[in-house]
């Protein structure tokens, strides 16, 4: 990924981590990696023990598609192991958990929650 790229991901996250705080959430971890499994973007949490896990997804223009087309059935799956393994790390309950994912396009946010 080029300096740019990773520059408007950064800018994306912490647009989606305002808006999640602005809602009450409380964010737990942004860029939690998991060895060669891959990373997880968002981690926060709102009540007590429900956590949610958030893939951002931003672009600056739709000229090469919607963020959404970005998230795949292979980057789903990722997303829930990746879940399961932070959940493991952090010896937190597996069984209150949420997937959502935020698309952010020219500065405007998106959220679907529990894709």
């Amino acid at each position: 990924m080029g300096r740019a790229n990773q520059v408007r991901g950064a800018y994306g996250e912490g647009l989606v981590a305002e808006w999640y705080e602005a809602r009450g959430y409380t964010v737990l971890d942004r860029n939690w990696r998991h060895g060669r499994m891959g990373e997880i973007d968002l981690v926060v949490e709102r009540e007590p023990g429900w956590v949610v896990f958030c893939e951002v997804k931003t672009r600056s223009t739709a000229a090469f598609g919607h963020p959404w087309e970005a998230i795949g059935p292979d980057k789903l799956l990722r997303m829930r192991r990746l879940a399961l393994a932070w959940m493991a790390d952090h010896g937190r309950s597996r069984d209150r958990v949420r997937i959502d994912a935020a698309a952010v396009l020219g500065g405007a946010i998106e959220v679907l929650h529990g894709i």
